[in-house]
């Protein structure tokens, strides 16, 4: 079911201008968009992430049940605005781990916190 939800012609709906697109989303976050966004951006590719085709990565930790955590990268604790700051900047956060910056909108980052979130 998930794996559908990651295909950006099921999440928007089909084609045509009427569709909308990540870019356009409001500013209400958007589990469907924040699948996206984590395909987008490679997240899959140090992840394994539930619904996300080859989201497979083994270099940091699988991130199924994410809502059941209590802590994020090691000490900050799991709320969502911990998370999408996390998300968004995570040199800022702890310089020197190894997950890289992706350039993401705070919307974007909002997004991919809200389908983490929905891994239960």
């Amino acid at each position: 079911m998930w794996t559908i939800l990651a295909s950006p012609i099921a999440v928007l709906g089909g084609c045509g201008s009427s569709a909308a697109k990540p870019e356009q989303s409001s500013t209400v976050s958007d589990a469907a968009a924040g699948a996206i966004w984590i395909s987008r951006s490679g997240c899959g590719s140090c992840h394994q992430i539930p619904g996300i085709m080859h989201a497979s990565g083994l270099v940091g930790p699988p991130l199924i049940h994410f809502s059941q955590r209590t802590i994020i990268a090691g000490y900050l604790p799991n709320t969502r605005a911990n998370l999408a700051r996390w998300i968004q900047h995570p040199q800022q956060v702890a310089p020197g781990n190894a997950m890289p910056d992706a350039g993401l909108t705070d919307k974007q980052a909002r997004d991919i916190t809200t389908y983490l979130y929905g891994l239960k």
